[in-house]
């Protein structure tokens, strides 16, 4: 009999300890003491569940995908017109000089001139515009864009250091969206 006991007994501290957990978090979560503003870095717990994740979000959708815009002139010059429309105020231009829009990211935009996403699979750079990232600022273009539209930025930032000579220059000539110094 004492055998059984002692499982019950394990059981029910487990029970209780989660219930105590799960009382804490909640009013942690009432009460404020988690903070929900943009310009307060996440704590351990919250970013290792949003990178986990996210990690695991986009091996799962991403397998499969491959990449239908050829990697040519016309379309990575194409690229950078879509990225300087739709991401350049977040992502900055080939200065690297982050936007107010940017500064007030948090978390930050990556500014895509100097932290380089071209060891990113296209197919992983596709899924997160068209879906964008949860609670990044990182937008979903899944109805903004076309699909075609989708790929060739993803294309072009795959291939953002090795551009042919029109689309680089479209590059360095995309205007910095920074308003101030």
């Amino acid at each position: 009999m004492p055998t059984r006991s002692r499982p019950v007994a394990v059981a029910t501290s487990v029970v209780a300890t989660l219930l105590v957990l799960a009382v804490i978090a909640y009013l942690a979560v009432i009460t404020g003491a988690i903070p929900a503003n943009a310009d307060a870095p996440p704590g351990r717990l919250e970013t290792w569940a949003a990178k986990r994740s996210l990690r695991a979000t986009l091996a799962r959708e991403t397998s499969g995908l491959r990449d239908p815009v050829p990697a040519n002139d016309s379309t990575l010059t194409r690229g950078v017109h879509l990225y300087g429309t739709y991401c350049a105020i977040c992502h900055g231009a080939s200065d690297a000089k982050p936007s107010a829009v940017a500064r007030g990211l948090y978390q930050h935009a990556p500014q895509f001139a100097k932290d380089d996403v071209t060891d990113d699979p296209v197919a992983v750079t596709y899924w997160k515009i068209t879906h964008g990232i949860r609670l990044t600022g990182m937008p979903a273009f899944d109805s903004t864009l076309t699909a075609d539209e989708r790929w060739t930025i993803a294309n072009f930032l795959a291939h953002q250091n090795d551009l042919p000579p029109t689309a680089k220059a479209a590059w360095l000539a995309l205007p910095s969206a920074v308003q101030k110094p």
